[in-house]
């Protein structure tokens, strides 16, 4: 009978199942499901629920081993609690393991994405077997999974690695609550609120930037127009991304700086927009960061891709397999 893992990642903008099979030395992907994460944590749960259930049936025989499901902080692993992420907004200590747990009678986990993305990293991408690396989120938050010396740092709360919430300027876009935050300059949205506010400077002077011609134009920007905006030409869209690219390395810095790793893997939007972020990152880094940290870490993007929020659930669903190394990273966090 084959081993089966269900991963659940909770997005602010989509929700996603992915059901794997145990194959060994690898995974194999046999259904994948996202839809539009809805205002009500309930709602998701239900449709999660019926997503599985489906996702089992097509798929029989196989044995349902464990869940995986991961999202951004602040939340309570321990309890199984999501507290309301800035990116979904009431979704205050609403509990998805337990019923999962008692639904399909099975292991279940919750757990931060970039915690998890850290150890998907660790065991299958670009920090593989690294004793010490940081995996950022960058992509509708910011968030940091942090492995230090063999270990998960999790924190007393389960919220270590929030650095989000950092602030990097006294004035910026707006991010984790925050103005001027490491999230605000450095996710999806932080970037867009910050081309509408250079896009409408331009406006009222009478030079509008390319993306944004009209004032009725500003609401539909996002991260990805300006991007294309700027492969297309537009000085205004390419300063945008190397100002942003300036955060990302200040930020980057400050972590290297903190914890000395071997390797920092960027997702999300680093993947896509590394031509456009990684100039400035790396003269600001060059700038600020301690000489011999900085040469003893790699900066890459993330080996997993768009697959990583996949593989983080898997990851988190493992743990309580008693053969997964990832389980042992888990338990010494604890010890």
């Amino acid at each position: 009978m084959k081993k089966a893992y269900a991963s659940i990642a909770i997005g602010g903008t989509k929700c996603s199942l992915v059901l794997g099979v145990d194959e060994g030395e690898e995974f194999s992907w046999l259904s994948r499901s996202t839809f539009v994460t809805p205002p009500s944590a309930q709602s998701a749960l239900s449709e999660l629920v019926r997503i599985l259930e489906e996702a089992l049936s097509e798929n029989s025989p196989m044995t349902l081993q464990g869940v995986g499901i991961v999202c951004g902080g602040p939340m309570d692993e321990n309890a199984g609690l999501i507290l309301s992420p800035p990116n979904l907004v009431g979704w205050g200590r609403f509990d998805l393991v337990t019923p999962f747990r008692d639904h399909f009678q099975v292991p279940v986990r919750l757990m931060n994405d970039a915690n998890a993305a850290v150890l998907a990293e660790w065991a299958w991408g670009n920090a593989r077997g690294a004793a010490s690396a940081v995996y950022l989120t960058m992509g509708t938050g910011m968030g940091a999974g942090i492995l230090l010396n063999g270990r998960l740092l999790q924190g007393s709360s389960g919220n270590a690695g929030e650095v989000g919430h950092w602030r990097l300027a006294e004035t910026g876009p707006r991010g984790y609550g925050k103005s001027g935050s490491f999230e605000g300059f450095c996710s999806g949205g932080g970037i867009a609120r910050l081309a509408q506010e250079i896009a409408l400077v331009h406006l009222q002077n009478g030079t509008p930037a390319d993306f944004a011609p009209k004032f009725s134009d500003l609401e539909s920007i996002t991260a990805a127009s300006v991007a294309a905006a700027s492969a297309d030409g537009d000085p205004v869209a390419t300063q945008i991304w190397a100002d942003v690219g300036s955060k990302l390395g200040l930020g980057v810095s400050m972590i290297i700086d903190l914890l000395n790793p071997e390797v920092i893997v960027i997702g999300g939007i680093f993947n896509r927009q590394r031509d456009l972020l990684e100039p400035t990152m790396r003269e600001v880094l060059e700038q600020e960061c301690l000489t011999t940290s900085l040469a003893a870490c790699r900066i890459v993007p993330s080996g997993l891709g768009e697959s990583i929020d996949d593989y983080a659930g898997l990851a988190a669903a493992l743990p309580d397999a008693a053969d997964s190394p990832i389980a042992t990273l888990l338990s010494s966090a604890r010890d």
